[in-house]
């Protein structure tokens, strides 16, 4: 009993910490996306060169996932699980290491105003002199590449090592309902990493350091960064933490619910759904004992992936997962913009109504998957039933979400007309208008005033505004001639910093988009955890880690890097008013035709997520189909022996031809 309360407590103790790693990488993971802008604008970068600080975590992964996952399989897999948290502690370190070289930040202003509040100042914009100083570039934005390439090293054997470890020693009904509680706690990571995205965001970099009262910009300005060094440092520790426990947990343990006696014989009867969907060529390869040097394991790694992907259903695995995760990273990569650009809202809001009402229904789908596999006790079958079932319905609400939509945000110029006309056509000649010839305004310019008839204007100059009144935030122009073409007469012609809320039922189409937005999460995410069950039950024991792993490389390879790129690349095709950088160049794209951001954007997305239902049906004709040559092989063995039975009037022996007959024993 003693021995058996110690196994089930080292089982349980796994299941926490694992549980708990999840959590801090994807607390970390999603903090670093959920940074990425503040990052632009902190080192002045372009954003190619983002994608590749973004892509450095995964390029980390892909350089060692494939050893990592078949040689650690062979060693202390808690240990080097630990050894991986520690190197990703010490990676996000280093990603906020930069903000404490540098000196404060200096943001571009483009308004001159008086330091006196009451005072009144003549402005013309168009006509102010701003000198370039074009200062030194600065290559701290390196150490955040080799941060967040450490960082991919380090997540390297968490999952897979950290998976079939949990299939080992857990008892066959319990791993799906392991595997969801697991993945489960881990969603609630990036919930947790874009609520703390979401919070820095609205506080200053240099905040301890500057008198924020003189700040003119506020978070919601595209020149505002945010204090994004603060989250690497709370991530890293939180990584840290993670790491400890796998220091005191064995290298292996005996079937879950065994006898210590018996744990030799739990090992030679595995699963026999699982042996049922291997290749029969690949189940004579009996796992044996053998030295762990590494010139054996170097040996067998060619002929090992050579098994592993002659699984015709593994391959089909893969590549469903392929497709779907194509669309999965463009979605949550460009999903605050969406939500910016579509509805209205900052970046901020946007990435914390994603942390607390999409991921917390994504956490409840994965549970809810798992339980469901528990509670019917399905099969590898049953399991792609579920899957398939939950990718439809996903798919039914995101071809639903591309007709829920808002008008497009009235600017002066660019989506209507000076008199507030649409206007199809958009170029720098439209933004000029007889109200604003005058000034000589300059069109490159992105600084957005507000006026009182909710048409907002590019900059105070284009609206033909002549004086200002307040500093900061609370400036205000006045007198201006475009605005008062629009109004009648003596009604205000003023304009605020910042550019109009939407007009309409705007409102009331984000709640339609959200509310299919979280059930979709849910749907979707209820077959995630019934989508690894299938992988799992279809690849050999021996196999498990490296399978998983090469699942991790591939996916990261073809499903991590490429979507952000060519999702940003269309979606900037639809940017209807660029940015000018302080000393020239096209910077980041200030707004879009909505129109056709959500039509690209969200077609996309349903584009990949149905030929991933198509490639789902596919691998369940397969699976059944295997499933009757299973049925007909086994009806086949019984009829066999019932004919041996009849035939012999006193006796029948035979020996069974399937693993589970190694300890030869005989029936009579």
């Amino acid at each position: 009993m003693l021995y058996l309360f110690c196994v089930c407590v080292c089982v349980c103790l796994f299941l926490v910490s694992l549980a708990f790693a999840y959590f801090a990488k994807a607390f970390c993971g999603s903090y670093v996306k959920s940074s990425v802008t503040q990052i632009e604008r902190r080192f002045d970068i372009p954003s190619s060169l983002i994608g590749v600080i973004d892509g450095s975590f995964e390029i980390g992964n892909l350089l060692v996932i494939a050893f990592v996952s078949y040689f650690g399989a062979k060693f202390h897999r808690p240990r080097l699980i630990a050894v991986g948290c520690l190197i990703m502690a010490v990676g996000s370190f280093l990603m906020a290491l930069p903000h404490f070289f540098q000196g404060p930040y200096k943001y571009e202003t483009s308004v001159s105003h008086s330091k006196n509040v009451n005072s009144t100042e003549s402005i013309l914009p168009c006509m102010t002199n701003h000198n370039c100083e074009k200062t030194a570039g600065s290559y701290m934005w390196f150490y955040v590449l080799v941060g967040n390439l450490l960082r991919g090293i380090g997540e390297t054997p968490i999952m897979p090592l950290g998976v079939s470890y949990v299939d080992d020693f857990s008892r066959e009904e319990n791993t799906p309902f392991y595997l969801a509680c697991i993945h489960t706690v881990g969603i609630l990571g990036p919930m947790f990493g874009y609520m703390l995205g979401s919070f820095l965001a609205k506080i200053y970099v240099d905040i301890g350091s500057v008198d924020l009262d003189t700040l003119t910009i506020t978070y919601k300005d595209s020149r505002w960064v945010g204090a994004w060094w603060l989250g690497f440092i709370v991530t890293g520790a939180v990584v840290l933490l993670s790491s400890i426990p796998f220091w005191f947990l064995p290298k292996s343990l005996p079937k879950q619910g065994q006898e210590q006696s018996e744990s030799k014989n739990t090992q030679l009867a595995t699963v026999q759904e699982q042996e049922n969907f291997l290749p029969e060529e690949n189940q004579e390869h009996e796992e044996k004992e053998k030295p762990v040097t590494f010139q054996e394991l170097a040996k067998d790694f060619i002929p090992s992936l050579r098994r592993l992907f002659n699984n015709s259903i593994y391959s089909m695995m893969i590549l469903t997962y392929l497709v779907a995760v194509n669309g999965f990273i463009g979605l949550i990569t460009f999903k605050p913009k969406y939500m910016e650009q579509i509805y209205g809202h900052s970046a901020s809001k946007s990435i914390f109504l994603i942390g607390i009402l999409n991921l917390p229904a994504v956490a409840l789908g994965i549970i809810t998957g798992g339980f469901v596999l528990k509670r019917f006790k399905l099969g590898v079958v049953g399991a792609a039933r579920v899957s398939i079932a939950s990718s439809f319905g996903s798919l039914c609400l995101l071809c639903i979400q591309i007709f829920v939509r808002c008008e497009n945000a009235e600017v002066a110029g660019l989506t209507v007309s000076y008199q507030g006309v649409p206007q199809v056509s958009y170029n720098q000649q439209t933004l000029l208008s007889q109200c604003n010839m005058g000034c000589s305004c300059s069109t490159k310019h992105w600084d957005p005033v507000c006026s009182y008839n909710g048409l907002t204007y590019t900059s105070p100059c284009l609206a033909g505004c002549q004086t200002s009144t307040g500093t900061g935030k609370e400036m205000v122009f006045h007198n201006c001639t475009c605005v008062g073409e629009m109004m009648t007469p003596g009604m205000n012609m003023s304009v605020e910093l910042g550019q109009c809320p939407r007009k309409g039922d705007c409102d009331y189409m984000f709640k339609i988009y959200m509310t299919l937005s979280v059930v979709g999460s849910f749907i979707s995410a209820c077959g995630g955890t019934p989508g690894y069950i299938v992988l799992l039950r279809s690849i050999q024991q021996d196999l498990k880690s490296l399978a998983l792993g090469m699942q991790t490389l591939i996916v990261r390879t073809l499903g991590g890097i490429p979507p952000p790129i060519y999702f940003g690349a269309l979606i900037d095709r639809t940017c209807l008013k660029w940015g000018t950088k302080l000393c020239g160049g096209r910077g980041a794209c200030r707004i879009y035709d909505s129109d056709s951001f959500r039509i690209t954007f969200m077609g996309l997305i349903t584009g990949l997520y149905f030929l991933s239902n198509m490639l789902w049906g596919v691998l369940y004709l397969k699976l059944v189909k295997k499933q009757k040559k299973i049925e007909l092989r086994n009806q086949a063995k019984e009829n066999a022996l019932e004919g041996n039975g009849v035939s012999n009037g006193h006796a029948s022996i035979s020996i069974a031809k399937n693993k589970d007959d190694t300890d030869k024993e005989s029936t009579i």
